[in-house]
């Protein structure tokens, strides 16, 4: 385990070398790659590692758990985390794990045999959440709230039972802006999803290692990787319209003005609470010409905006 000083100065996981270093496949059928995808590749790599290293989320030691659902995002962070795993300056082991929420016609071979030929530590746990759910909630509702959370309280109840004291989750950039603007517009919150935090039962650290991937990225990768996807629908859910709408008005800034998706993404890293309106983040009843800010009225001098980027666009931009 880190030591006092190793935990006050936290290991740089090596970015660069991740350039240099020799490129080696998992042991899956080999296929010939073009120069782009193993750039692709090593870009994802240095995002994951940057991630990891910004917000602490693997130390020496640790046994992280990577939840697996066949989907595009988690087997990228699974592949990841593997190779970052043979140049890693510390040592840590992955185990890997999927949940069989046994919906109709979930193609429960899958998943066992690609992780069995990865040569991966894994377990498929079997938990009927399905009818439960289909109990609870009215047909033609959405049933992903209360599926989400009895999934995570089975994930969190068998990471104590192997001793993971971390759980890895497939959440990229996209879901990161996705659930900020959620928050926003329908709850009144300037909340996002952190790229870690710890449970409301104190006993589990969620990380994020994707959080600084967008999913462009990645289904990019997934293709190229031909990974066996699990769709997602089996249950028959309903898409959340909320989540749909939102995903729609990010693409369309996106398509509108590039770069603008990333523009807020850093935003979230910059926060300037003096300058909102929160009493709780800021004391302002407090402040007085003797306070000690970072920022007073300086914030409000012109910045340097690209109008083409900004200030051309902004009334053309759909909101909902």
């Amino acid at each position: 385990m880190p030591s006092h000083d190793e935990a006050l100065h936290p290991v740089q996981w090596t970015v660069i070398d991740m350039q240099d270093a020799p490129m080696q496949d998992h042991p899956t059928p080999e296929k010939e790659h073009s120069g782009n995808f193993y750039r692709l590749k090593r870009q994802l790599e240095r995002q994951v590692a940057q991630a990891i290293t910004d917000y602490g989320m693997i130390d020496d030691g640790d046994t992280v758990l990577v939840c697996l659902s066949g989907g595009k995002d988690s087997y990228t962070m699974l592949d990841t985390l593997l190779e970052l795993q043979k140049r890693a300056p510390i040592s840590f082991r992955l185990v890997a794990m999927n949940l069989d929420q046994k919906q109709p016609g979930f193609p429960n071979h899958i998943l066992p045999e690609y992780l069995q030929n990865l040569g991966v530590e894994h377990h498929i746990l079997e938990q009927d959440t399905y009818s439960v759910v289909k109990e609870k909630i009215p047909e033609g509702k959405t049933m992903c709230s209360l599926c989400s959370r009895l999934r995570r309280g089975a994930i969190y109840t068998f990471a104590k039972e192997i001793g993971a004291n971390k759980i890895a989750l497939g959440h990229h950039r996209d879901d990161i802006l996705e659930t900020f603007f959620m928050n926003m517009f329908f709850g009144s919150r300037l909340k996002a999803m952190p790229p870690k935090l710890v449970s409301d039962d104190g006993q589990n650290v969620v990380i994020r290692p994707l959080a600084y991937c967008t999913e462009k990225d990645i289904e990019r990768y997934a293709r190229a990787r031909e990974f066996p996807i699990i769709p997602c629908n089996l249950c028959g859910s309903q898409e959340n319209l909320q989540r749909r709408i939102v995903g729609e008005m990010l693409e369309s800034w996106e398509r509108q003005s590039p770069g603008r998706l990333n523009n807020i993404f850093r935003a979230l890293s910059h926060v300037s609470a003096s300058h909102l309106l929160d009493p709780n983040l800021f004391d302002f009843r407090g402040l007085t010409r003797d306070t000690q800010v970072d920022e007073g009225d300086i914030a409000f001098d012109q910045q340097d905006f690209k109008p083409e980027r900004f200030e051309d666009q902004l009334e053309e931009l759909p909101l909902l």
